[in-house]
């Protein structure tokens, strides 16, 4: 309350006891009527004040309400924003990897085109020498030390890393022929159908099936039986992946290519 309204409010009551008492003359009469009705006045301005304030206060409220809920919106927006942006990103790295396996496929088939068509050019160029009857035949010069199976295989294995797929399969051609018993035998089998896949791939199936038939429980058979699935498919021929696919789940429950082949499985359509 401002001094002023004290003031009046301290002349206001004596002159209700005067006014009360009956001594009240008409000009104390008129100053009380003033007094209250300047008090009248002030009041209502100081209500119309604290509703002014208050009013502001709400208007202040609501600007905060409405900036918290912009806020939000823009995170909201923001958010799937990035999600949107990841799953584009995600979806481009998948192409970028398919593309990246499609071009490794092919340079191989290339190589092996290529290394196929050298063997051939060379074939039709060696010099044939006629067979001499007068003459004995003379035995061949001794070729060198014979090279130890693991020598011979890890060879092989090393020209088939760098793509040299002509060179790795007579590698391992040739320690078939030299080691039949050795423990790397379902290995090199195996390692031959990779050679052939691309540039044969009959040939490879022919090779992956001695694996499984021949040795079933060797560490490569799952694996034959995945890449014969696989070679099919890239045929698409679907039935035949299919029932790869489902032996190498049916016979090698537990192998990691079991995994594989399930996944492949649910990418192939149903039989009709």
């Amino acid at each position: 309350m401002s001094s002023r309204a004290e003031l009046r409010a301290r002349r206001v009551v004596p002159s209700l006891l005067l006014l009360l008492s009956g001594c009240a003359t008409k000009g104390q009469v008129k100053l009380l009527q003033d007094d209250v009705r300047a008090m009248r006045i002030e009041n209502a301005r100081r209500d119309s004040a604290r509703a002014a304030a208050l009013a502001a206060l709400l208007r202040l409220q609501n600007q905060i309400l409405d900036s918290v809920a912009a806020g939000r919106e823009a995170l909201r927006t923001l958010d799937v924003r990035l999600q949107g942006d990841l799953t584009e990103v995600q979806r481009q790295l998948l192409q970028v990897q398919e593309l990246t396996g499609q071009s490794q496929r092919r340079l191989s088939e290339l190589k092996g085109q290529l290394d196929t068509r050298s063997e051939q050019i060379a074939a039709a160029t060696r010099p044939v020498t006629p067979p001499d009857s007068g003459r004995l035949p003379v035995a061949a010069p001794p070729a060198g030390p014979v090279a130890s199976a693991d020598q011979m295989y890890q060879g092989a294995r090393q020209q088939l890393n760098r793509g040299s797929l002509s060179t790795a399969r007579r590698g391992f051609q040739e320690f078939l022929v030299a080691y039949p018993g050795h423990a790397l035998v379902p290995d090199a089998l195996y390692s031959v159908g990779e050679t052939f896949y691309f540039t044969a791939p009959d040939s490879a199936l022919a090779y992956y099936t001695q694996v499984i038939t021949r040795y079933p429980r060797a560490a490569k058979a799952p694996t034959a039986l995945y890449k014969m699935g696989r070679l099919e498919e890239d045929r698409k021929n679907a039935a035949p992946a299919r029932g790869h696919y489902e032996r190498l789940l049916k016979e090698y429950p537990s192998s990691d290519e079991a995994g594989l082949a399930r996944n492949r499985l649910q990418n192939l359509r149903p039989p009709p």
